[in-house]
């Protein structure tokens, strides 16, 4: 109800400034590329190899989980996968319920990267520009998404898995974690933006060590440089501890504490300060502030006196 109070407001805001706007439209287009790029979607779909899953489940906490599904390959993507992953995402682009995001995978590992059985289904040029440019879609989209976002890693998350962890706002890792941009060793480099994003995380040096270097990131390391953002309690922990599930729950519900249209709204603050050139970030801050000034958390604070508590 307040989202559709408020949604003339935004509209009329963002036809003044612009920027957000641009980005909302970039994203619901498919983000950076579209068919003027030589990308046809359903073309992507109807080649898709089969296998696994990607698995969505939205709570009444506001927190929904995104299970990357194909355990008998160490959850690798299929083609089919990396379908159902744009369309989860979709599904996320639209709830306006939501606060946060985890992204696991399924039985205690977190992605292998590409199924290679996919890769030699479209080892030829062209196919593997259209999958580089659809993935390369759904995860700027999936790091767009107005939520707060975690990536659970557990067990070894290689190649494309590892690309997935950084198009996650943050990084969580189980004590016996691995992630490692394994590209080199398959004579490439990250095509699913995972390069792009890692430099943002981890600055230009440190991208140069784990893409050149193949180099195991620990939860040590990954502390070290950047990469993680926090190191899971082990098997061995007090029982009190949890599963790694409800262990990153606890940990995303500090950031996720409040109405969703100001978790929200926090997000798009900080997206357009991470992506639009300060002059257009500071207009979209202003717009997007007007959407949640005066409005029904704004004035219950006001109320409370919440200020100084």
């Amino acid at each position: 109800m307040v989202l559709c109070a408020l949604r003339p407001q935004l509209l009329k805001s963002s036809r003044c400034a612009g920027a957000w706007g641009r980005l909302l439209q970039r994203q619901s287009s498919g983000s950076v590329y579209s068919n003027i790029h030589g990308l046809n979607q359903e073309e992507i779909r109807e080649k898709a190899f089969p296998g696994g899953s990607i698995d969505l489940h939205k709570h009444d906490s506001g927190i929904a989980v995104l299970t990357i599904n194909n355990p008998s390959r160490m959850n690798a993507f299929s083609g089919s996968m990396m379908v159902d992953l744009e369309e989860q995402v979709s599904q996320l682009e639209n709830w306006t319920d939501g606060k946060g995001l985890i992204v696991q995978g399924a039985a205690e590992t977190f992605c292998s990267g590409s199924d290679l059985n996919a890769v030699r289904a479209i080892s030829n040029p062209q196919d593997g520009m259209k999958m580089c440019m659809f993935m390369q879609n759904t995860l700027t989209r999936l790091l767009r998404l107005p939520l707060i976002s975690v990536a659970l890693v557990e067990g070894r998350a290689l190649g494309g898995g590892a690309e997935l962890t950084t198009a996650c706002d943050f990084r969580l890792m189980a004590s016996d974690s691995v992630i490692q941009f394994v590209h080199k060793h398959m004579g490439l480099v990250p095509g699913w933006g995972g390069a792009a994003r890692l430099v943002h995380i981890v600055g230009s040096q440190n991208a140069l060590k784990l893409l050149g270097g193949t180099l195991k990131v620990d939860p040590k390391f990954g502390l070290q440089i950047g990469l993680a953002d926090g190191v899971l309690e082990g098997p061995q922990a007090e029982e009190g501890a949890g599963t790694p599930l409800q262990q990153a729950e606890n940990w995303l519900s500090r950031y996720i504490k409040g109405p969703a249209p100001v978790i929200q709204a926090v997000k798009k603050v900080v997206l357009s300060g991470r992506e639009l050139p300060l002059s257009e970030a500071l207009r979209t801050e202003k717009d997007v502030f007007g959407t949640v000034w005066g409005g029904p958390a704004n004035l219950q604070a006001l109320a409370s006196k919440s200020k100084h508590k």
